[in-house]
């Protein structure tokens, strides 16, 4: 069973800057998942929302962005023993995301 994850991230930039910071910075995390496969990466945006999929140690991670003038809200589906990680996970994801959004 997947485990979901919502993660908000403040920042001060508005939105237009924020998904101009998370557009280039997803590429690069895209590359660091660990046991993951950065070709298997995919992300579509709709306006100020992304949708994106992701291959970590043979599973699939599904999320959504969405950039708010004033944070990011992340929410993340961990399936299998990646949501035994749950915590672990989000604490560096939020840890990334506010690098990117400083």
């Amino acid at each position: 069973m997947a485990k979901t994850v919502s993660i908000n991230i403040p920042h001060q930039l508005g939105a237009a800057e924020a998904k101009r910071r998370l557009e280039e910075g997803l590429s690069q995390l895209a590359g660091q998942i660990p046991g993951g496969d950065a070709s298997r990466f995919s992300q579509s945006w709709a306006g100020d929302v992304l949708n994106f999929s992701a291959v970590a140690m043979g599973q699939t991670i599904t999320g959504v962005v969405q950039v708010l003038d004033d944070h990011a809200r992340l929410d993340l589906s961990l399936p299998g023993l990646l949501g035994m990680a749950a915590g672990k996970i989000k604490d560096e994801l939020s840890r990334r995301g506010q690098l990117l959004l400083k």
